[in-house]
């Protein structure tokens, strides 16, 4: 099969952030072709956490409860659990709600919590099949799995790319408006660029940092095995073999990880190897299928130099890459795409000026710096925290050790795993598509999120109906969001986003007036606070200011 010859954007690399693009964009009616050389989408589980955040993303685009239905059964508790050994002495719990708690929860929740989606804990592999099946139906979408990007041009007025089928070697270019790298660690986008990482790197650490070993297993008699209640996360604390690992099904397969000590090459690691090491971690014989094995490298906090040269961007773990610790790595890769998908179709449908473009970078670096700053601190703790040797002995002595252990991994667990400060508190302060009203935002705190209108930030959400969210309200495109129940002064910003041919939703909703502190707030179609105030055409003149056009 030959590909399009021509497309408006090249998308290379099918994980979250490249699928993701292809959605955001089909639905804006731009075209675009995927290539990503793996036969498929993700075999192995990788990533196993959904934040709340991209939950609403995926809720904007109207299958949030696909995700939500897939992975761990809807009753499976979502804990995050320590132990000495799964099947041995458990430490510290920290307890989540289940799927099916958590759409019932997320209506009567307030405070750092008030959100329209909650996390969710489900495989990566999972939400690729997801998101490629809702690509694939999308007109002007072209999704290619099984092709591989040879190198690329930017030609100033287009972006040529070669490429070859890996089943046969068939070669082809294809040409395009813009293009995106989003082909992973070793991307040969940001290679091209000539742009390097940045941050840390190689550090060790007792556990998550230096090498690591996955093993993809399936073990069903696990939780016939273990004496402790289910768990999604479940944390291995011992001087012989740390580990962490998470429920995938719910049934019986899971994504186990372990550091390797130095004695340990794997090079040399077979399949009996890694069958011995789950085994170990369990603490108890137990039958297991390895399903696939192989080395990593945790300790990373990287970021590229810059994420844009031209018309060639990059994203996800091209543009940043993440020890896992705190479940963010994914999760920010989703955030790129969903942020410059719309100023890419802003841009190639001629509604706003190509100077849009270079907010991408202006707005997702500083984010990427401080979510695998987030992530590397969390790995600290975790990591640097070691085990004494004592910790497994029946005695006086280990069962000291193991309630000093569970009161400090207690405290831990609180503090990776409520994360909406994280999850809900990225701002985009300075950038050119922000109009600043002159106020600050709460400080960033991992742990703790106040909503906050200034301008830059998510907007503040509240419930209108028992289910019906303030962002089920907003437009696709731009909202303007109207807590005076006076509405005939929008008139004037509606003509004039009519006469330019933009995609202007007005919404009234009084009510949350009191969250937002003024009586129009002008939402920007990745659900960001663009600008707030109390005159509706101060808005048309914010839309024109960020969009880099002139009101006539």
């Amino acid at each position: 099969m030959t590909l399009p010859s021509k497309t408006s954007v090249m998308i290379v690399g099918g994980g979250p952030c490249g699928l993701m693009l292809a959605n955001e964009l089909g639905r804006r009616g731009i075209s675009a072709v995927l290539i990503d050389e793996k036969a498929s989408t993700a075999f192995n589980p990788q990533a196993n956490a959904t934040q709340a955040r991209t939950m609403e993303h995926y809720r904007r685009l109207g299958f949030a409860h696909e995700i939500r239905d897939l992975g761990l059964p809807s009753d499976f508790p979502t804990d995050i659990a320590y132990f000495t050994r799964y099947a041995t002495h458990e430490l510290a719990r920290f307890q989540l709600p289940s799927a099916a708690e958590a759409k019932k929860k997320i209506h009567s929740l307030s405070g750092s919590w008030s959100a329209a989606e909650l996390p969710h804990r489900i495989s990566q592999k999972y939400v690729e099949q997801v998101l490629r099946q809702h690509a694939e139906k999308l007109p002007g979408i072209s999704i290619n799995f099984g092709w591989r990007m040879l190198a690329f041009r930017d030609q100033g007025d287009r972006v040529e790319v070669d490429i070859e089928c890996v089943a046969d070697g068939r070669q082809q270019t294809i040409t395009a408006d813009y293009m995106l790298g989003a082909d992973g660690p070793r991307s040969k986008t940001r290679e091209t660029l000539g742009y390097r990482y940045s941050g840390e790197t190689g550090v060790v650490r007792d556990f998550m940092g230096g090498r690591m070993y996955a093993v993809y297993a399936r073990c069903p008699g696990f939780y016939d095995t273990v004496p402790h209640p289910p768990a999604w996360m479940n944390v291995c604390f011992n001087g012989e073999r740390r580990a962490f690992m998470a429920a995938v099904d719910g049934k019986g397969e899971f994504a186990f990880h372990t550091q390797l000590k130095p004695h340990e090459s794997e090079d040399n690691i077979t399949e009996a190897d890694a069958r011995r090491m789950f085994q170990m971690a369990v603490g108890k014989p137990v039958d297991v299928e390895i399903l696939s094995h192989g080395a990593w490298t945790a300790g990373h906090a990287l970021v590229a130099d810059h994420m844009q040269k031209g018309r060639v961007f990059i994203g996800g773990d091209a543009a940043h890459l993440f020890t896992p610790t705190g479940g963010l790595g994914y999760n920010t890769a989703v955030e790129d795409a969903v942020n410059l998908a719309w100023k890419l179709a802003a841009v190639l449908k001629g509604l706003a000026s190509p100077a849009l473009l270079d907010t991408y970078e202006t707005e997702r670096r500083p984010l990427a710096v401080r979510n695998t700053g987030y992530a590397r601190t969390f790995a600290d703790s975790l990591g640097l925290y070691k085990p004494v040797p004592e910790i497994e002995d029946d005695s006086d002595a280990g069962q000291k050790a193991r309630e000093t252990a569970g009161a400090y991994l207690a405290g831990h667990g609180r503090a990776e795993f409520n994360i909406p400060g994280i999850t809900f508190g990225g701002r985009y302060d300075g950038s050119a598509a922000i109009v600043s009203d002159g106020t600050q935002p709460p400080p960033d705190a991992a742990n703790e999120y106040t909503a906050t209108a200034c301008p830059g930030g998510r907007p503040p959400h509240c419930w209108l109906s028992e289910t019906t969210s303030l962002y089920d309200t907003f437009g696709f495109e731009w909202t303007l969001l109207c807590m005076n129940p006076d509405q005939a002064s929008t008139h004037e910003i509606e003509q004039h986003a009519q006469k330019r041919g933009l995609d202007l939703k007005i919404v009234s909703a009084p009510q949350a007036r009191p969250l937002y502190e003024a009586d129009f707030a002008l939402i920007r179609p990745d659900q960001i606070v663009a600008w707030r105030g109390n005159s509706a055409d101060q808005a048309g003149e914010a839309l024109a200011q960020i969009l880099g056009y002139n009101i006539q």
